[in-house]
C-alpha cells in the first residue's frame, strides 16, 4: 500500500520536479503538464505516443522511489508494533514518504548535504520514524500502540505493606 497518492505528489512537490527528476536521462524531459497530466489520470491525448511512453516510464521511477519509502517507513512502524498496512494514513506518515521518495528520485544531487533540503527532510524522516518505533512519538490520536505497563495506576482492594504502614502517619 502506498503511503503518498499521485494527486498528493501533484500537489507537492509538484509536476515540473518530479519530470525534472523522474525523466530518463538520455531523453527529452517529460513536459511538466504531461507528468501533471499522467499523476492525476488526465486526458493525455494532445501528446504523441512517445511522450506518452516517456511519461509512463517516468511514473514508473516515481512508483518505484514510493514503492522504496513504504518499505522504509513499514520498517520502522513494524519495529514499534504498528499493525500494518495503515489504514488511513497519518498525515506524518504522507509527509514522511514524500520527504523519503524526494531523496531517492533525487539521486544526482550536487552540493554539500548539509546545505541540502531534500537531504535534511529526508534525514528528519528517518530520525522521526525512529522516534516513533521506539515509543517516543505519536503518528496522533489515533495512535494504536499500547505499550504493556503503561497507562493509569491499578487500585486494588486489600491489605498492603505500604497502605497499611501509612495509616500510622
Amino acid at each position: 500500500m502506498a503511503y503518498i497518492t499521485h494527486q498528493q505528489l501533484l500537489d507537492r512537490p509538484g509536476s515540473r520536479e518530479l519530470a525534472e527528476v523522474a525523466s530518463d536521462e538520455a531523453k527529452d524531459m517529460v513536459p511538466y503538464e504531461l507528468m501533471a497530466l499522467t499523476l492525476s489520470g488526465g486526458d493525455r491525448s494532445a501528446f504523441d505516443e512517445v511522450q506518452i511512453a516517456d511519461a509512463d516510464e517516468a511514473l514508473a521511477r516515481i512508483d518505484d522511489a514510493v514503492a522504496d519509502a513504504d518499505g522504509i517507513i513499514e520498517g520502522y512502524l513494524r519495529k514499534g508494533g504498528y499493525p500494518l498496512p495503515l489504514s488511513p494514513v497519518p498525515r506524518v506518515v504522507v509527509v514522511w514518504c514524500r520527504a523519503i521518495t524526494r531523496y531517492y528520485l533525487h539521486k544526482n544531487r550536487r552540493g554539500l548535504e548539509s546545505d541540502d533540503i531534500i537531504a535534511r527532510d529526508y534525514k528528519d524522516a528517518l530520525r522521526l520514524l525512529e522516534q516513533t518505533a521506539i515509543g517516543k512519538l505519536s503518528l496522533g490520536a489515533d495512535d494504536e500502540v499500547i505499550e504493556a505497563g503503561v497507562g493509569m495506576p491499578q487500585v486494588t482492594k486489600g491489605s498492603s505493606r505500604i497502605r497499611d504502614a501509612l495509616r500510622d502517619f
